[in-house]
């Protein structure tokens, strides 16, 4: 899920890198970052839809004005701006930074015709009754999904939600300071590895950071199973009260960029533009498996124009638009073409490792929704940090 986005949209050139979380299909391997940002405006505006861009029976310019609800800087340069042109209505743009803040507006009433949440926050609005079922007749342009991102198990079907960006969790290296053996053969317990002490930044989420240990002792990152929790709890207890780690959020991104510290935990978004600024470092998922998730566009029960809503996700999906996100956020599109277009030879993202993120991988996993699970970890973490 989107997390923690680039702030810093310049344009940047690629730097060839090594192997990542690696995908068999296309071009390249599943990556996701804000690598060329500056220039996604540019190329996006000037792409021309392909054959599989399309645009619904209701596409007439009919007036009205769009509420979309999305996380902040998660959005391509001309995106919105187009969209008004293009159907001649107004978007109101506001912004939320957690899904549990999302969660909270959408409960209150608060009403928006399109809303940007993760795949296990999609999951509880579904269970709740809070989200339309789509009109996939004036959504033609779900024929361009990646397979990638088809019959997810949170919607299989896309009977309630559609992808907007996605990505993987994985960690950045500078490959000068760090030995690559012991990342590929560690894994996620190289955060363990006392030689690295002091030099690593770790996610403070407690999700994203249980996910982690419970993948490396061989775990669900779903699991409700007591005694996995707990033994993940000792390995992140380890982990603080042995390496010294530095607990971040958004700041890992420069931090990283500036080679500030020589590990980190870090979404794949993220982590291609600390690629892109910083040819010491290098994007490495784990062989225990980790977190592939998913932000999909949804329409919630009380959206007060649905149909222009559906114009939005199905204008979203098409290739120009879906260029200019990518290209823009740096996280992975849905488009099968934007993919192939970006990892190119000649792509945004050529041999960026972090761009395009690896799918059917046994051992990833997509977070489930689990308000036990969630409370459980969330208390457990706060024990984590204060070294209990």
């Amino acid at each position: 899920m989107k997390k923690f986005i680039a702030f810093a949209l310049s344009a940047v050139a690629a730097v060839s890198m090594l192997s990542g979380c690696g995908s068999s299909q296309g071009t390249a391997s599943k990556t996701a970052d804000s690598s060329k940002a500056a220039a996604g405006s540019a190329a996006s505006s000037s792409a021309e839809p392909t054959s599989a861009d399309s645009t619904s029976a209701d596409s007439s310019k009919s007036g009205g004005t769009l509420k979309f609800y999305n996380w902040g800087e998660y959005v391509g340069e001309n995106v919105i701006s187009d969209f008004e042109k293009q159907y001649g209505v107004k978007v109101i743009s506001e912004y939320f930074d957690s899904n549990e803040m999302m969660y909270t507006k959408l409960q209150a009433g608060d009403t928006y015709d399109v809303v940007v949440p993760s795949d296990y926050m999609i999951e509880r609005l579904i269970k709740e009754n809070m989200l339309q079922k789509l009109d996939k007749s004036k959504i033609p342009n779900l024929s361009s999904l990646y397979d990638g991102v088809k019959n997810l198990a949170f919607d299989p079907d896309n009977t309630y939600s559609v992808p907007y960006l996605w990505g993987s969790v994985g960690i950045v290296y500078n490959k000068n300071k760090v030995d690559k053996a012991d990342i590929e053969n560690e894994g996620f317990a190289v955060l363990k590895n006392t030689k690295y002490k002091g030099r690593i930044y770790m996610y403070d989420s407690e999700r994203d950071s249980f996910m982690v240990a419970l993948k490396n002792l061989g775990y669900s990152a779903n699991t409700e199973n007591d005694a996995e929790i707990q033994k993940a709890y000792e390995w992140l207890q380890e982990v603080n009260n042995t390496m010294d780690p530095v607990y971040v959020t958004d700041e890992v991104i420069d931090n990283m960029a500036n080679g500030m510290k020589d590990i980190a935990v870090v979404y794949s978004g993220d982590a291609a533009y600390i690629l892109s600024q910083n040819k010491d470092m290098d994007y490495y998922c784990p062989k225990e498996g980790t977190n592939i998730w998913c932000d999909s566009m949804v329409i919630p029960k009380n959206a007060e124009n649905p149909q222009l809503a559906t114009e939005f996700i199905n204008y979203v999906l098409s290739y120009p638009v879906s260029y200019d996100n990518s290209e823009t956020v740096g996280y992975a599109s849905p488009n099968a073409e934007v993919l192939n277009a970006m990892t190119a030879s000649d792509g945004d993202y050529a041999n960026n490792a972090a761009y395009l993120p690896r799918s059917g991988y046994a051992k990833d996993e997509v977070f489930t929704d689990n308000e036990v699970l969630r409370q459980k970890l969330s208390e457990l973490w706060i024990k984590v940090k204060a070294g209990k």
